[in-house]
């Protein structure tokens, strides 16, 4: 190679390494432009939308009130004014702020036209628009508003859904949340879920009951016992261990499709300290007694009596359940309103038939007035049971719609449950007859009806999540467990079975025993309550009697809609008739009697003393329980131990 040849190729050598440098430091800078340009966009989506948190997420057109308030979370967010584009059919009323500069509460105006769609709310800073938020509005269901409530035509099944069936293993552990799964600890978690109880719908249907009431099953992302609900750590965000709120819209449809419906437990009163709201307080009187553990003393009756300190009553109401159960203030306008929009969000996202409120008294109480007012609003023949805690039906009663009280509150709750009757049953099956025990206990308790204004609506149970289990209470006496079961389905009111009575389990005292596992609902279980395998005689017969008799129950108009005549016991035995109408006008529908013998030998029951119902009319009788059927004589035989339940046709 000459020499000029060799200088040529340098020269082009040199020229491709400078150039190879000039793209190298293109590149570099290109890259380096493009990474400052990231950090830029990511710090101005940072600062374009601060929000952390927006409840409720949706809502929906043409519901009967036209406000609706948002709960803005996010750092500094109150400096932001809020504004919706014109001419959308929802304006921006007020803008409020707390004394936590990290909230904004929007209160908006939908008009009666607003269409379903998404809209556009802007947040500006210094008249310049920062950062803008999509909003849904959704068109609600047809006849949404007009939905039916339950009554006494139906049967509540009590569900605790980590103990009923494991349907899905694959949400027995999730990262996100603080407790795992531990089936050999009572007060663990075990694994009950969501899809569980849709696996097991048949049975529930099958069964006789058409509405389910499960314990809570939002968020309780707490350390320990989480399982059982009652400490929310997210109001609207279905807990990951039981599915997710698709999971559980899902099982209120596929409930309905079987003629069942959904009851959903509320908690107003506390949430769990792991709430998000505690690390960041939406306002410093969000939570009673400065945000500091301060006991309840549970003393309901201070709220009653006449003669009362105010901080006997400031006790009751603001004092706290547990350490881990921070009590709401309800008397703050935004978490009252917080609440009650959370109520609707839900009835109108899950379908729901019901809502079961927890440790109904403890709230504030013009609060409860003015949260059953707004869910009548929207829901007019929607049911609310209270949970009332006592054996005292004048207090009870007064937390009832229609109730005459002793003051001027103004109820709108349509439903209280009846503990009283349920300590009277149990005392009537375990005492002797004397003139202040035995079965006088039930007929006192029912004579307090006049202090309810409908106890047609009252719930009534043999049991719950949170007392032992009647088999156990009974002595685990099968005969006079079948016997409050009986009488729970054929008394006045609505009843309610705890999953796992219809076959006996028992369990006493604490609660992670009472809420024991369903059989049948782990792979693993040996025993099998859903197809009798390894069910005793005993169990089988009480699964067996409990859904013939509710299964009857939907039949029987005098049961679900009519009236109750009872008479005082006589030689160890309780009966009452239930029938429609007036029996002096229309003798000619079927009645229902019902006697119960408790003796530990057959009973001879004359019917002489029942001519008010009976009127000397001649009636077929049909045993409801054994399937037979009978003329009606001067007399009745009853089985020692028994329920006997007959259905009474009029031979005119």
């Amino acid at each position: 190679m000459s020499k000029s040849t060799k200088a040529v190729h340098k020269l082009q050598s040199t020229r491709k390494v400078q150039a190879a440098i000039k793209v190298k430091k293109a590149i570099t800078c290109l890259v380096t432009q493009l990474f400052c340009f990231a950090l830029i966009s990511l710090g101005a989506t940072a600062n374009a939308n601060p929000i952390k948190h927006l409840e409720p997420a949706n809502w929906w057109a043409q519901m009967a009130s036209n406000q609706l308030q948002l709960m803005v979370h996010g750092d500094d967010i109150s400096q932001y004014s809020v504004s919706v584009k014109d001419g959308t059919g929802i304006t921006v009323q007020s803008v409020q702020t707390t004394d936590n500069p990290n909230y904004l509460f929007v209160n908006l105006i939908l008009a009666d036209d607003v269409k379903p769609g998404d809209y556009t709310l802007e947040f500006s800073h210094s008249d310049k628009t920062s950062f803008s938020h999509q909003y849904p509005i959704y068109q609600r269901q047809a006849g949404s508003a007009q939905r039916r409530g339950f009554d006494a035509s139906d049967v509540i099944y009590l569900i605790t859904p980590d103990r009923f069936v494991n349907g899905d293993l694959s949400n027995d552990e999730v990262t996100s949340m603080k407790e795992g799964i531990n089936r050999s600890h009572p007060g663990g978690r075990h694994g009950g879920d969501i899809q569980g109880i849709i696996q097991r719908l048949d049975y529930i249907s099958d069964m006789g009951f058409t509405q389910m009431w499960l314990n809570p099953v939002l968020e309780n992302n707490m350390p320990t016992y989480s399982y059982h609900g009652y400490s929310t750590t997210d109001y609207y965000q279905v807990d990951p261990r039981y599915g997710d709120n698709e999971l559980y819209i899902s099982l209120a449809k596929q409930a309905k499709e079987k003629g069942v419906g959904l009851i959903k437990d509320v908690i107003l009163n506390h949430i769990g300290s792991e709430h998000w709201w505690m690390k960041d307080m939406p306002a410093s009187d969000w939570i009673n007694n400065g945000g500091k553990f301060v006991g309840t003393t549970h003393l309901r009756e201070a709220i009653h009596d006449p003669y009362a300190a105010e901080v006997d009553k400031k006790g009751f109401a603001d004092g706290w359940f547990v350490p881990t159960m921070p009590d709401l203030n309800q008397r703050n306008p935004f978490l009252a309103t917080y609440l009650i929009q959370n109520s609707i969000w839900w009835i109108e996202t899950a379908h729901l038939s019901g809502i079961r409120l927890d440790t109904y008294s403890y709230p504030d109480k013009a609060f409860l007035s003015d949260w059953n007012a707004r869910i009548i609003e929207e829901y007019p023949n929607f049911t609310v049971v209270g949970e009332e805690w006592t054996l005292n039906p004048a207090i009870t009663a007064y937390w009832q719609r229609g109730s005459k009280r002793h003051d001027d509150y103004d109820s709108q709750l349509p439903s209280v449950f009846d503990f009283a009757l349920q300590d009277a049953i149990v005392k009537s099956l375990t005492s002797k007859e004397a003139w202040n025990s035995g079965w006088i206990t039930t007929y006192t308790s029912l004579a307090n009806d006049f202090l309810f204004g409908d106890p047609t609506k009252l719930v009534t149970f043999p049991d719950n999540h949170d007392m032992s289990r009647i088999y156990s209470v009974l002595g685990e006496d099968a005969a006079l467990t079948r016997m409050a079961l009986t009488f729970f389905a054929t008394t006045r009111g609505i009843p309610q079975y705890y999953y796992g009575t219809e076959i006996l389990l028992p369990g006493l005292d604490d609660h992670g025993v009472i809420r024991t596992d369903f059989p049948g609902g782990w792979p693993s279980d040996t025993v099998n309550a859903f197809t009798g395998k390894g069910l005793t005689a005993e169990q089988q017969n009480t699964q067996s009697m409990l859904k013939k008799l509710l299964n009857w129950r939907k039949t029987s108009p005098a049961i679900t809609r009519g009236n109750l005549i009872h008479y005082a016991r006589e030689n160890g035995t309780y009966t009452y008739f239930r029938y429609e109408g007036d029996l002096s006008v229309d003798n000619t529908k079927p009645l229902v009697m019902v006697v119960m013998n408790k003796n530990e030998e057959a009973a001879e029951l004359s019917l002489d003393r029942f001519t008010q119902v009976l009127q000397n009319r001649q009636f077929v009788v049909r045993d409801v329980l054994n399937n037979k059927s009978f003329k009606l004589t001067n007399s009745l035989t009853i089985p020692a131990k028994t329920a006997a339940v007959f259905e009474l046709v009029p031979n005119n």
